[in-house]
């Protein structure tokens, strides 16, 4: 079968790692459609255009290759539809993968050199968790699981590119030698087993270990302040870890937190969800530090920040993204009612000692400048 492609596969190494083969990328034109981005976003949509030409290329594809093809755009909500393109400008018959429904709406142009530079990375790293649920998940299962895989790749990619440390250990993660990896739960969250070795302070490598990691992704956090009125935000949620601990009242009382979306910076995401969780505009943003909250099993990383905003009487409520089941309640605290939160212990999540901590020490800066 033959299949027109117009947008991100025709990125050899991506096309490769979708249909398990190595394909010839044959130039080719679709008349009366035209190629354009999408707002926001870094793929393109074909868009019906009389008189224009959307340029792309055919491959040929045996049925393993079409079936890794038919899973992949899958997850985008994309299904194969005939068309007939131009090849040397003979008439061809061919396939190409659009949506369902009429797509997302187009903006501008989309430059494939673009994507490379800005995506590429990611999105292959999103490939390889996709094409491992291969002959597991599809349709709507498959499509819920998309934009976490996007998550982890976006901040696998963001992981690569730390500086190397002044102190403690230099050995590169090309040292570890893996001898198993293995995704036993793949839902909205994913756990993998790995075995593996890793080089030893003693020199070698170490025996074998096999553990459970949990694969998420990066998150930003953050405190609202008010500096004038010397006041705090914070949100109130039902949560599933205290839940599961066997907290008697598992409602927890956080900072306003939310994933980092690929393309993102942990700054946009701050602002966002200040605006989602809390309907807060933040005129300004402190950045508290970053890191690991649980580096032993975990490969979730935290941004946290303080957020600079008004915080008048009567702006607590009920927020949330129905979407996303959100239940979400806030809370305006006192600097002195945010301490005592600190020494009764109330304060039991490990982002808010930390934010509170940090304020506790620049809150004089902070409100002096205000």
């Amino acid at each position: 079968m033959k299949v027109f492609l117009f947008g991100t596969l025709l990125y050899p190494p991506l096309l490769q790692r979708v249909s398990g083969a190595r394909l010839t990328l044959t130039p080719a034109e679709l008349p009366d459609w035209r190629v354009a981005g999408v707002e926001g976003d870094v793929y393109p949509v074909l868009v019906p255009d009389t008189g224009a030409v959307a340029h792309g290329a055919v491959i040929d594809v045996d049925q393993d290759a079409l079936d890794r093809l038919v899973h992949y755009e899958d997850a985008f909500g994309y299904h194969a539809v005939p068309v007939t393109v131009l090849i040397d400008g003979v008439t061809t018959d061919a396939q190409v993968f659009r949506p369902d429904g009429p797509g997302a709406p187009p903006h501008g142009e989309w430059s494939l050199d673009q994507w490379v530079a800005q995506a590429a990375p990611r999105t292959m790293f999103a490939a390889d968790e996709l094409m491992g649920y291969f002959g597991r998940f599809s349709g709507a299962d498959l499509q819920f699981r998309r934009p976490q895989a996007e998550a982890r790749a976006h901040s696998r990619v963001e992981a690569t590119e730390m500086s190397r440390p002044l102190v403690g250990s230099d050995a590169s993660a090309t040292q570890v030698e893996v001898q198993s990896q293995t995704a036993d739960h793949a839902g909205y969250f994913v756990t993998e087993t790995v075995a593996l070795r890793h080089p030893t302070f003693a020199g070698g490598l170490s025996d074998t270990l096999t553990r459970e990691v949990f694969v998420a992704a990066e998150a930003a956090i953050i405190l609202p302040y008010d500096p004038v009125r010397d006041r705090i935000l914070l949100v109130e949620q039902f949560r599933m870890g205290p839940w599961r601990r066997g907290a008697t009242y598992p409602w927890m009382l956080e900072p306003v937190a939310g994933r980092v979306d690929p393309g993102e910076t942990p700054e946009d995401t701050a602002r966002r969800e200040a605006q989602e969780e809390a309907g807060l505009d933040l005129r300004g943003i402190e950045r508290i530090g970053s890191g690991y909250p649980t580096p032993g099993y975990s490969t979730e990383y935290f941004h946290v920040f303080l957020g600079l905003c008004d915080l008048p009487d009567g702006i607590e409520g009920l927020h949330g993204e129905e979407s996303e089941n959100e239940d979400i309640r806030t809370h305006v605290l006192s600097w002195a009612q945010a301490q005592d939160l600190l020494s009764r212990g109330e304060a039991n999540n490990m982002p808010l000692i930390l934010a509170l901590t940090w304020l506790s020490h620049e809150r004089s800066r902070l409100r002096a400048s205000a």
